[in-house]
């Protein structure tokens, strides 16, 4: 799954807003916004937040090459 999908559901998973997925993560919510238009992906500093949470949740994301 791309990174733009995973955030979606982990989201939806997770019952939380961009706003507050951004504070979590330490990061902005337009940062968060930009992720799931599939703009931008995540930073590896952010990746490396991400992952737990991808796990926690039972979400696989596809890592492009």
């Amino acid at each position: 799954m791309a990174y733009k999908d995973a955030i979606k559901m982990l989201r939806a998973k997770m019952i939380v807003t961009q706003t507050e997925l951004a504070d979590l993560l330490g990061v902005r919510f337009g940062t968060v916004n930009r992720w799931e238009a599939g703009a931008y992906e995540p930073t590896i500093k952010s990746k490396r937040k991400l992952d737990p949470l991808f796990k926690k949740y039972g979400i696989e994301v596809e890592e492009k090459i």
